[in-house]
């Protein structure tokens, strides 16, 4: 008798919906390789892989890890699993960036998508659940106090450490993650709706009841007969409309810029120069993460622990970082946004955050430059280990070669920027950043420019640009456009 084709499937649902439980239980029962990017992160650092070394260098310098370093973690575990067995991704793909990279992957690898199989909680029911939510100091496995309680009390049943309720899991916490993802997966969802791979489970019940619809599911699959998702069927369990942005005769006026382009695209370079013209505050993500991370503020510690369990620092702590430095009073007249939003998701979490404080976006600049052009630039970049100061060994060389003009500092080249590894984050980009694009460009707000021209030619370019974007005038400064 010949062996069923081997499953290929990702399993997606919010925090609490039980993906690590019923993934374990359905890899079992299929003989599916079982991979969740928490955990592959973690064993990436811990086993100082390649890869692992490059996020932990992320780490070092209190950035962020990009997207791309673990979608080349999820790419390399798959290469070691042997075709006759199936894969069952446990909470990846998580943006739509990432689902393009998925389907892409796959393709690469000879393997096809048999189904993304969602587990649909009300955010009520995750609340109510992660209150009880404890989880192992060593081996991260979950348990529940009523629903998967451990045999001993306060004690993994795997290995013995001592259970903890982790500091995130509280109702503000969860209301905040909550957002954000359905932020980011409602558009996965809508994706793979598309494409007839979308199957939608209840989450609700016991466990035996939620793994019993999964496995039909799943059998369903393996023989070619169960019923994907309808357009009717994802709307039922469609989130409210997200935020439009507050019209601009009720906004309060200020000058609330973004600058959008890829890495190396000067960004960084043009926003300090704007920040100086036009008496605005310079915003950087990066910057802020850390100042977050050194000052040990609120924000910072809750960051810290996802860093020191070797985990990824989501989203919502970051995006509560921008809302919180967007309402400090040296930006009440308006800022200069850097590396934030990266994403259409985020673009929509700004807009909630300006909604709030009663102010809109006045413009956003996409400063363009071709690809090639990006990692010539990224290949020569140096950067300052102390303060992060940028560099470059042919187009902003530093007074003495090797060392930081602002703090002597020692000046180094991150390992990521050789030209395989600029392009893989090129991809990222791009797959990340159209869609935010189309976003501005849609609600008026985007103009483009050449970033290929001298950096003087560029400042003049760019604050011609928001003089036409503003009528009332925000950014016409005397003095500022020759």
């Amino acid at each position: 008798m010949s062996r069923p084709t081997p499953l290929n499937i990702a399993l997606l649902g919010p925090t609490g919906a039980g993906k690590g439980t019923h993934a374990a239980s359905l890899s079992a029962r299929f003989h599916l390789n079982h991979v969740a990017t928490g955990d592959l992160f973690r064993d990436n650092l811990e086993s100082g892989t390649p890869l692992g070394r490059l996020a932990k260098k992320y780490m070092d310098v209190e950035e962020l890890v990009p997207d791309e370093v673990v979608d080349a973690m999820v790419e390399e575990w798959c290469q070691r699993v042997p075709k006759e067995r199936g894969l069952l991704f446990d909470g990846f793909p998580r943006t739509n960036a990432q689902a393009r990279y998925f389907e892409a992957m796959l393709q690469r690898l000879g393997r096809t998508l048999d189904a993304v199989i969602y587990l649909d909680v009300p955010d009520p029911e995750v609340l109510r659940r992660l209150e009880g939510r404890r989880i192992c100091h060593r081996c991260q496995q979950p348990y529940h106090l009523t629903a998967n309680p451990p045999r001993l009390a306060g004690r993994c049943d795997e290995c013995g450490a001592e259970l903890y309720h982790r500091a995130d899991d509280t109702a503000e916490r969860v209301t905040a993650r909550l957002r954000v993802f359905h932020r980011a997966t409602d558009p996965v969802l809508d994706h793979f709706t598309a494409a007839g791979r979308l199957i939608i489970v209840s989450g609700e019940g016991s466990l035996n009841a939620v793994e019993d619809r999964l496995i039909r599911a799943c059998e369903g699959l393996r023989n070619r007969a169960y019923g994907f998702a309808t357009a009717r069927d994802r709307a039922e369990i469609a989130r409210p409309p997200l935020t439009s942005p507050m019209a601009a005769h009720v906004a309060r006026a200020t000058r609330d810029l973004v600058l959008l382009g890829g890495p190396g695209s000067g960004k960084g370079t043009q926003a300090v120069r704007l920040s100086t013209k036009l008496a605005l505050p310079h915003i950087a993500t990066g910057d802020l993460f850390r100042e977050n991370l050194r000052q040990a503020t609120e924000l910072g510690r809750l960051a810290k622990t996802y860093m020191d369990r070797g985990d990824l620092v989501p989203d919502d702590v970051t995006e509560a970082m921008v809302a919180e430095r967007l309402g400090r009073p040296d930006a009440r007249e308006g800022f200069i946004l850097d590396g934030f939003p990266r994403t259409r998701p985020q673009a929509q979490a700004l807009t909630e955050m300006l909604t709030r404080l009663k102010r809109r976006l006045t413009a956003v600049v996409l400063i363009n430059v071709s690809d090639q052009t990006l990692v010539d630039r990224i290949s020569g970049r140096l950067i300052c280990r102390s303060c992060q100061a940028p560099y470059h060994a042919t187009f902003k060389p530093p007074h003495q070669a090797g060392v930081c003009d602002a703090c002597g500092g020692e000046l180094y080249q991150r390992s990521d920027d050789n030209p395989a590894t600029v392009g893989a984050r090129l991809v990222t980009y791009h797959h990340q950043t159209e869609p935010l694009i189309a976003y501005y460009r849609g609600l008026g707000l985007l103009r483009e420019i050449d970033g290929e021209q001298p950096v003087d030619e560029i400042t003049r370019q760019l604050l011609v640009a928001l003089r036409d974007l503003s009528p009332r005038g925000a950014f016409a400064i005397a003095g500022a456009v020759p």
